[in-house]
C-alpha cells in the first residue's frame, strides 16, 4: 500500500483537509499522514468545512514534519507552495507534487472552495497511485 505525506506550513487547514479526504476516499488503497514545517492546531473552520461534506477530522492533530522520515513515504504532497522550504530529501521520493493552494486561514470565506480543490486533487492522486501500483504488480 502506498504511503502519502501531505505537508503544509502549519498543518492546520489544507494538509488536514487533504488527510481527511485521502483517508476517506483512499480507505484500503493508501496510508495517509499529514504534517507541517511547524506544528500548530487544526483550525475549527477546517473541521466545520469538512463536516459539511460528511467527513469528521475533529480527531486529527497537527504534527511536525520532523517527527517523520522521508524514506517511509512513496508520495509527498506540499499544499502551500512550501515545497521550496522542505528539506531536500522530502522532494526526492517517488512522487512529489507542490499544489500551491490558496491559504484559507488568511481568508476563511474561501474554505469551501479550497476544500473542493483539495478533494479533486486527492481523488486524482489516489487514482494515479493506484495505476502506478497496478503497473508494478504485473
Amino acid at each position: 500500500m502506498k504511503k502519502v505525506m501531505f505537508v503544509c506550513k502549519k498543518n492546520s487547514a489544507r494538509s488536514q483537509m487533504a488527510e481527511g479526504f485521502a483517508k476517506t476516499l483512499g480507505a484500503g488503497k493508501i496510508e495517509v499522514t499529514s504534517s507541517g514545517l511547524e506544528a500548530s492546531q487544526v483550525r475549527p473552520e477546517a473541521i466545520a468545512t469538512m463536516k459539511d461534506v460528511g467527513i469528521d477530522i475533529s480527531d486529527q492533530i497537527s504534527k511536525p514534519l520532523s517527527d517523520f522520515s522521508p524514506e517511509d513515504f512513496d508520495a509527498v504532497i506540499s499544499l502551500c507552495g512550501c515545497g521550496v522550504n522542505l528539506p531536500p530529501e522530502w522532494m526526492t521520493q517517488e512522487v512529489f507534487e507542490d499544489w500551491q493552494l490558496d491559504d484559507p486561514a488568511e481568508q476563511p470565506e474561501i474554505f469551501p472552495r479550497v476544500r473542493d480543490e483539495i478533494k479533486e486533487r486527492v481523488t486524482r492522486l489516489i487514482e494515479s497511485l493506484e495505476a502506478a501500483s497496478v503497473g508494478q504488480s504485473g
